[in-house]
């Protein structure tokens, strides 16, 4: 027997995109954002909006700090499917 679930999970490039837009809408450069949070380069900040990883949870908590918004107003999740398959009573997960 197979039970769907929904479970969140981090939008990467969409977290990276609103973090850009955040910036804009507030005036703030990836340079001064770099200076702000002491990182040695401002790729960080364009990884980032890449979507190739996401602030830190210390790293997030200063961003919403400094750009005057939640941490949920920068963070976008999406639901995805999954599967829990019970297998002679033990569950595997499927995803």
């Amino acid at each position: 027997m197979k039970t769907t679930y929904l479970k969140p999970v981090l939008d990467l490039e969409a977290t990276g995109t609103k973090i850009k837009t955040i910036m804009k809408q507030k005036g703030v450069t990836p340079r001064r954002l770099q200076l702000i949070m002491d990182f040695p380069y401002v790729q960080t900040i364009y990884n980032w909006f890449a979507g190739k990883n996401m602030p830190t949870l210390d790293n997030l908590v200063v961003l919403a700090q400094v750009l005057g918004v939640t941490m949920d107003d920068i963070v976008v999740t999406k639901m995805i499917d999954f599967e829990i398959d019970d297998v002679e009573g033990v569950e595997a997960i499927i995803a």
